[in-house]
């Protein structure tokens, strides 16, 4: 088919609370080949409880990304998440094809949607027959139309173009589905904690059964950290990294990042138990951590302690093919924070 768009290659960009992170992937033999990836911190005032607060600011920060990396890619690929402007929900209907459900979606989804009808964007995806037989499983995503919105203008402020909008816990779904096909059709719970916020998708034989987004996320570490030391957000950045800065020590900050990964850890278990309480689900066979939050010192070991479930650490890249002079090492140690990005860029032109 002629691609009238130019390369098929899109821009993943993941806009965070506390930095911008930029990946692109070309599709090889086997899988994919990186082509690009960077990542910039942006100041907190920019994006606030997973709201645009400055627009503006917001694509002067993108413009600085794009002239850093040397991008040149113009179609971009972004999600969105927060438990408050965000909505995915599994539903079983009737069985009908899918002209049928796009005439009656709407109808469908306000009876799950607890905003507005009309303030949402609406998308749905049918994942086939359900256990009941003339019946089908759905996933309906609903997304705030100002949210959205205020996102798309960032970004066009910025000179590119958004062609597709994905939300978070299914980027993730992608990134997994793209570096680790050799686990099989397991049930495994996929985290990824960012600075404010921390995205679950459990996949069950490999599909998603279950999403949820909540509110915390290790910048909770970083706001801890400063009030207990009085250093600067950049030293507490650094501090729960397992760094000594301005005198404080891995030993002395232990106890404050220990503290706050318990309340990260108990949010994400609320989430487990609420999937593991469903007499349909099987039981979660292993975790996988990305974000920003598995690079902090002692998170995975918490989670593992906590939940009783063996956790490994996410690398977006593990079956990504890396070119010729990147610096392989700088890629593995900050692997994790591109989870998301990475997931982004696997998506192409006409995917649903």
């Amino acid at each position: 088919m002629l691609d009238i768009f130019g390369p098929r290659s899109l821009l993943g960009l993941d806009i965070g609370s506390s930095s911008i992170k930029a990946v692109q992937l070309k599709d090889a033999k086997t899988g994919y080949e990186l082509e690009l990836f960077d990542v910039i911190p942006i100041p907190s005032d920019l994006i606030i409880e997973n709201v645009v607060a400055d627009q503006q600011k917001l694509s002067e920060a993108i413009k600085s990304l794009i002239k850093k990396a040397k991008i040149k890619a113009k179609n971009t690929v972004i999600s969105i998440s927060g438990h408050s402007s965000v909505i995915i929900k599994r539903i079983t209907l009737p069985d009908m094809t899918e002209e049928v459900l796009n005439e009656n979606i709407r109808y469908e989804a306000e009876q799950y949607v607890p905003f507005g009808i009309d303030d949402v964007n609406l998308d749905y995806q049918i994942l086939g027959p359900a256990e009941e037989p003339g019946q089908i499983d759905v996933i309906l995503v609903a997304v705030k139309k100002d949210v959205l919105n205020s996102y798309l203008s960032a970004v066009k402020g910025a000179g590119l173009v958004p062609v597709i909008v994905d939300v978070d816990a299914f980027t993730l779904e992608n990134m997994y589905e793209a570096n680790y096909q050799s686990e099989g059709a397991k049930s495994v719970a996929l985290l990824n904690v960012g600075a404010s916020n921390t995205t679950i998708n459990i996949l069950k034989n490999g599909v998603s059964a279950f999403t949820r987004d909540s509110s915390i996320g290790s910048k909770h570490h970083t706001d801890a950290l400063m009030r207990e030391f009085a250093v600067s957000y950049e030293e507490a950045e650094q501090i729960k990294l397992g760094q000594t800065v301005n005198g404080v020590t891995p030993e002395q900050a232990a106890p404050v990042i220990d503290g706050v990964s318990e309340e990260i850890v108990m949010e994400i278990n609320h989430s487990l138990d609420f999937f593991s309480d469903s007499p349909e689900m099987e039981a979660i066979e292993g975790l996988w951590l990305g974000g920003g939050g598995a690079l902090v010192k002692g998170l995975k070991e918490k989670l593992s302690e906590m939940t009783g479930y063996p956790v490994s650490v996410i690398n977006p890249f593990k079956e990504i093919k890396l070119p010729k002079g990147i610096d392989a090492g700088y890629i593995e140690s900050i692997a994790p924070v591109a989870t998301i990005a990475v997931g982004l860029a696997t998506r192409r032109l006409g995917d649903r």
